[in-house]
């Protein structure tokens, strides 16, 4: 005779199976249809998790150079960044976007940027994240669903604004490069992203840096108007069987922008596995920091990565004091 727990382990292993069964069904005509046409670009570009059959794949180096048919379908030129990865940036300098009282400048968050990489195998990926109005939103979502572009996280990276800006994470795989940026460039030519302007030349930061610095641990940069210091994951981190370059989706950014007398306007995201989440979050509350979102960026990353983004305005040198331990709380190495 069965008895009662070893009946109830027997349902649950018939159902576990049912429900197997019922998924599979329902997949099969998903799966089925996946063979051609945008949606087949989407597939690739955001496969499920631990899906991919194949051996990782590494990434090539290349030179600006061999993205010159990005760079004439995007508008504009971009950058390499440590030998593999083509990165551009499209600020939004047509917003003008106050939160929490401070003009908030296209470099503290108001940046879209996407970075591509060619792999071994002769294939191109593409990530990014884009800066739209609530306004242009749904359009542009439509633009890049019809052209192959996943999008792989919809959020915000400040407090209460205005006017309402979102950010929409992007992504895409595939062996023809050119087509991913005219992928990209059909929803950006749907917001009000300006046109280009010639690289200006850096000007002093009213900070102490050496402060910022001393605090954080780590060297940072100049960039337009604010100052960045940036930590990378230690883990390699693949998404999907595709490797992706140091510092490529997997960064901890602090960004300050001067308000002047010492003072800054911080944000910027932080980089965390899911274990490390709660200590992070902890450490940035405790130094007076506010919490603004908890997310994912991608989809089939592994490990497994979640960002939170932050805000605050205090003395910078007090901010970066404040951010030490949600960095030490986590595997990362300052990105320089």
């Amino acid at each position: 005779m069965m008895t009662g727990d070893r009946r109830q382990d027997t349902y649950k292993q018939a159902a576990t199976s049912r429900r197997r069964v019922l998924a599979a069904a329902a997949l099969a005509p998903v799966l089925a249809g996946a063979g051609a046409g945008p949606a087949a670009a989407r597939a690739v570009s955001a496969g499920a998790a631990g899906a991919w059959p194949h051996r990782p794949v590494k990434p090539v180096t290349t030179t600006e150079s061999d993205w010159a048919g990005v760079a004439q379908e995007l508008g504009r030129r971009g950058s390499m960044l440590r030998g593999t990865t083509y990165h551009t940036a499209f600020p939004r300098r047509d917003l003008h976007v106050i939160s929490d009282g401070v003009t908030i400048t296209p470099a503290l968050a108001l940046g879209t940027h996407v970075a591509f990489v060619r792999y071994a195998d002769g294939s191109t990926m593409v990530m990014g994240d884009v800066a739209v109005t609530e306004d242009e939103l749904q359009q542009v979502t439509d633009a890049f669903q019809a052209n192959g572009i996943s999008q792989t996280a919809l959020h915000k990276h400040l407090l209460a604004q205005s006017p309402d800006i979102w950010w929409t994470h992007v992504h895409g795989h595939g062996y023809d490069a050119v087509a991913l940026a005219h992928g990209l460039r059909a929803g950006f030519d749907l917001t009000g992203t300006p046109p280009p302007v010639p690289t200006g030349q850096p000007v002093p930061i009213d900070l102490d840096i050496d402060g910022i610095e001393a605090e954080l641990g780590a060297k940072g940069s100049i960039d337009g108007l604010v100052y960045k210091v940036v930590f990378s994951r230690r883990e390699t981190i693949c998404d999907g069987h595709l490797v992706l370059p140091p510092g490529l989706g997997s960064t901890s950014a602090f960004i300050f922008q001067p308000l002047g007398g010492g003072r800054a306007a911080l944000s910027g995201d932080c980089v965390m596995l899911a274990d490390e989440v709660q200590n992070v979050l902890g450490a940035l509350r405790s130094g007076g920091i506010k919490l603004v979102e908890l997310h994912n960026h991608h989809l089939s990353e592994n490990p497994r990565l979640f960002f939170t983004h932050f805000w605050a305005v205090d003395d910078a040198v007090k901010l970066a004091q404040g951010l030490r331990p949600a960095v030490d709380a986590t595997n990362v190495a300052p990105a320089g």
